[in-house]
């Protein structure tokens, strides 16, 4: 059997993007629809459609903690507060192990919307020396928040 790093870093190699490889990864434990997690986490790769913002890892580690953890339909907005430090103790994981959680400044202010941007993402081998491991580490991560 799989571990879910194994199975994101697959779902990845695949070319989905960080946010769905994440996502997809808890699929089975959250009983979501894995089709539905690929399209709702589309948008969300590279900082959110290559405007390089939040990390798509991020986002859609913060997606995995709603499906488990959210507020739904009659709940109480103590539940949300909950949620929020879930998503807070996330995001403080990722940053002290890769300084930042914005995509741009892990790339290192590479433009992944300019050919040059693209041509050095591709010749530094980026996705394999900065997105694997952003993606690993918030898989890793989830396991032991949620």
């Amino acid at each position: 059997m799989k571990t879910k790093t194994e199975v994101a870093l697959k779902k990845f190699s695949e070319t989905y993007n960080c946010a769905q490889a994440v996502l997809f990864s808890f699929c089975d434990d959250l009983r979501f629809d894995k089709d539905v997690a690929l399209r709702m986490a589309c948008g969300f790769g590279a900082g959110m459609a290559r405007k390089q913002e939040v990390c798509g890892a991020i986002s859609g580690g913060i997606l995995t903690i709603g499906l488990k953890h959210g507020r739904g339909e009659g709940q109480e907005r103590t539940v949300t507060e909950k949620t929020y430090g879930k998503v807070r103790d996330l995001i403080a994981r990722f940053e002290s192990k890769h300084g930042s959680c914005l995509c741009r400044a892990l790339l290192n202010g590479c433009d992944l919307n300019t050919k040059e941007g693209n041509q050095h993402f591709k010749d530094n081998d980026l996705l394999n020396k900065t997105c694997k491991g952003c993606v690993k580490t918030v898989v890793e991560a989830l396991e032991e928040i949620l």
